[in-house]
């Protein structure tokens, strides 16, 4: 059973550009990926690392919302809040989910205002200079990397692996259609007049 989107369609803003409407929709869908893909853990999953060298399932979570502050605060310039009030009081796995849908609200209400300029404005990002656009594109890239961590690590204690962008072994539908042969690599697009 896949979990109600944390953040709705429906409470996406409209961006005041509409061309950056897709960023605040993939933000709201990263972001709910990343809540279902930790609402399969159990608190007692927490300290589980795969390797000594690896980070445990709380580390990830804490530098997780952590780092996501600091992309938004630091590079793209958002108001936050203080980086002492981001993580939950006792990390949970509730507590951090609910933290991570809580942080990521006010986010998009930030992102749908900004116009043209302030996306392609080049800000200082770590020690080079990007536009604000690239920036956020790399926070997600970002978050999808470290969500893809925890799908291993749920390979790894046995639990079943949420779809993320498509089926899996664990969760597929009628119609998924993934790609894993040549001739659905192979498919061209199909026009809806004519059907070819």
């Amino acid at each position: 059973m896949t979990p109600a989107p944390s953040i709705a369609d429906a409470d996406i803003p409209q961006a005041t550009v509409p061309v950056f409407q897709h960023a605040l929709h993939t933000y709201a869908s990263e972001t709910n990926k990343t809540a279902d893909v930790w609402q399969r853990f159990g608190d007692t999953d927490l300290s589980f690392r795969p390797h000594d060298r690896s980070s445990t399932i709380e580390e990830i979570f804490r530098h997780q919302l952590l780092s996501e502050r600091r992309f938004f605060a630091e590079f793209l310039g958002l108001d936050e809040p203080p980086a002492g009030q981001v993580l939950p009081a006792t990390l949970t796995v509730a507590s951090a989910v609910d933290r991570l849908v809580a942080l990521a609200r006010p986010r998009l209400a930030g992102l749908a205002g900004r116009g043209e300029p302030w996306w392609l404005e080049t800000v200082p990002f770590f020690d080079v200079e990007r536009q604000r656009l690239w920036v956020f594109w790399r926070r997600v890239l970002h978050t999808a990397h470290h969500r893809t961590q925890l799908t291993v690590y749920l390979r790894l204690l046995g639990r079943p692996v949420p779809a993320v962008y498509g089926p899996t072994a664990d969760q597929t539908w009628e119609g998924a259609d993934p790609t894993t042969t040549t001739e659905a690599a192979s498919r061209r697009p199909t026009s809806p007049a004519t059907g070819r």
